[in-house]
């Protein structure tokens, strides 16, 4: 029969092993002592909590992945659409996290959900779809901001996916297809000048030059005569119909002139 002595020295043994407690790495421990916290948190390794004077709270120090769920948002052009997003975020401050907030990871969650539907309230559909970097950082910073006296770091935000309505969706392929045609008009029209101006400029360089024309003529023979078609073309100056024309006018005046 085991004596008084070694039984208290086998409960001491006991007591000092249930003392033990062994943190990872990325754990820290932050340690009550009779109601009060310690001013620094614990770990990693090998640490004693002497229960029921001490109480230890384990915090993890890795990034922890946040989903909001999607959020009915109205923008400021009156267009409600589907927003969901994914949080990244960790502990910083060990203390922090558990004496000044509750359950940090719930309450991050919430002021996550809250952020998403004012910020992005403020802005119109158009910038929602196009500037989404922007926009994820502006969301990082609010949380940030509201996270730093918890403890918590906010290190990225990102909008996952817009669900837009049936009718939007529509209408946003019409003007796309309306965008679309816009520049292909203004493309051609600009081609049209461009052609314009190049006829212009032709033009009066053969002006200057009259025997350029009788080139061009020959030139338009000779790509005709490599198609080896039957077709025949004679080239006729413009200059005869305008002195065919002269010729007309004068016997006509002087028909007029014999017959007064």
């Amino acid at each position: 029969m085991l004596s008084i002595p070694t039984i208290a020295i086998i409960i001491v043994v006991l007591y000092f092993l249930s003392a033990i407690k062994i943190l990872a790495e990325y754990e820290r421990g932050v340690i009550f002592r009779l109601g009060r916290v310690l001013p620094t948190p614990k770990g990693p390794g090998i640490i004693l909590v002497f229960s029921p004077i001490d109480r230890m709270v384990r915090v993890s120090l890795r990034v922890e992945t946040l989903e909001v769920p999607p959020q009915d948002v109205v923008t400021r052009d009156n267009v409600t659409v589907k927003v969901n997003a994914v949080i990244y975020f960790r502990v910083i401050d060990p203390i922090k996290a558990v004496i000044e907030v509750a359950n940090f990871l719930y309450a991050t969650s919430q002021l996550a959900q809250t952020t998403l539907r004012s910020v992005l309230g403020e802005v119109e559909l158009d910038e929602l779809l196009s500037q989404r970097e922007k926009l994820n950082l502006r969301l990082q910073s609010v949380l940030d901001q509201h996270t730093g006296p918890w403890g918590v770091k906010v290190a990225m935000v990102e909008v996952k996916q817009v669900d837009l309505p049936d009718q939007m969706i529509r209408a946003i392929a019409r003007q796309a297809e309306a965008e679309r045609e816009r520049r292909a008009k203004i493309i051609h029209a600009e081609g049209e000048y461009a052609a314009a101006e190049r006829l212009a400029m032709a033009a009066e360089l053969i002006q200057r030059q009259p025997a350029a024309i009788q080139l061009r003529y020959l030139q338009t023979l000779v790509e005709i005569g490599q198609e080896k078609n039957t077709t025949v073309v004679f080239p006729i100056p413009v200059d005869i119909f305008s002195g065919i024309r002269d010729l007309i006018d004068r016997a006509g005046s002087g028909g007029l002139q014999r017959g007064a």
